[in-house]
């Protein structure tokens, strides 16, 4: 099952957010670090630490499928990453053929950052999933985003 293009879509806007208020030239990969814990820390507030790495595990689990690079990233206890953008040394001979490490590191943590907001929209509905985005991130705008029952979210 590939990740939704909404969710992907959804998740290249955030990591883009992250990259802009930011103002350095830091790889994308801290990009998405910063995307991750700010879901981590409004999800963990909102359902508890355990909570969120359970979702955190499923999420990555299911990723993995799509990005061959998340194998080498781990999810901790507390639901934090390890590993993102750091490629191991045997992924390093075959980088000629898979293409960049920090290109593969780069989509993977997009895929999962796509398919966290998946789940979150699976089992909380998209109008609690943009109420903890909004609160995640309150500058950003996400009233283009129309929840199903026809009301923004």
């Amino acid at each position: 099952m590939m990740t939704s293009l909404k969710m992907r879509d959804l998740a290249r806007c955030l990591i883009a957010y992250e990259a802009v208020a930011s103002k350095t030239s830091e790889p994308v990969e801290s990009a998405i670090l910063r995307v991750y814990g700010k879901l981590r820390q409004s999800l963990g507030v909102f359902a508890g630490v355990a909570s969120f790495q359970s979702l955190a595990f499923r999420a990555f689990t299911q990723a993995k499928s799509e990005a061959p690079g998340l194998w080498a990233v781990q999810v901790d206890a507390n639901g934090s990453l390890q590993g993102l953008g750091e490629p191991k040394p045997e992924q390093l001979e075959f980088e000629p053929q898979l293409g960049s490490g920090k290109d593969q590191a780069s989509e993977g943590g997009v895929i999962l950052i796509a398919r966290l907001l998946g789940l979150l929209d699976m089992f909380l509905g998209e109008a609690l999933t943009f109420s903890l985005l909004r609160n995640a991130w309150p500058g950003a705008t996400f009233d283009d985003r129309v929840a199903e029952n026809g009301r923004k979210s």
